[in-house]
């Protein structure tokens, strides 16, 4: 898969350091993928929760943090939209951000 951006999991990972192994782990998991549909998402992340309009969220560090994407299929991209504590992502809708 594509992900975009690589750039937003390295800030977090900086500011959040208990957070940087994790992330760079989906990171390479989610790069190597080839999904193409959600059963596919879910072999490889079975936390993972479907949330609408083709977003995903991913529990991130024993569920410490959560990341949210996008996942087009038809075109093999993620695009990360969130990345948060679990207060945080209390705070937002996932399926709109």
């Amino acid at each position: 898969m594509v992900v975009i951006s690589k750039a937003i999991i390295n800030q977090f990972g900086l500011e959040h350091a208990d957070a940087a192994d994790a992330l760079n782990e989906w990171w390479i998991k989610t790069k190597q993928a080839d999904w193409s549909c959600p059963n596919d998402v879910w072999e490889d992340f079975a936390s993972a929760d479907f949330v609408g309009k083709d977003r995903w969220v991913f529990n991130i560090r024993g569920n410490n943090y959560r990341l949210i994407a996008m996942v087009f299929f038809s075109v093999r991209t993620v695009y990360i939209r969130f990345i948060g504590t679990h207060a945080e992502y209390d705070k937002i809708d996932a399926s709109t951000i």
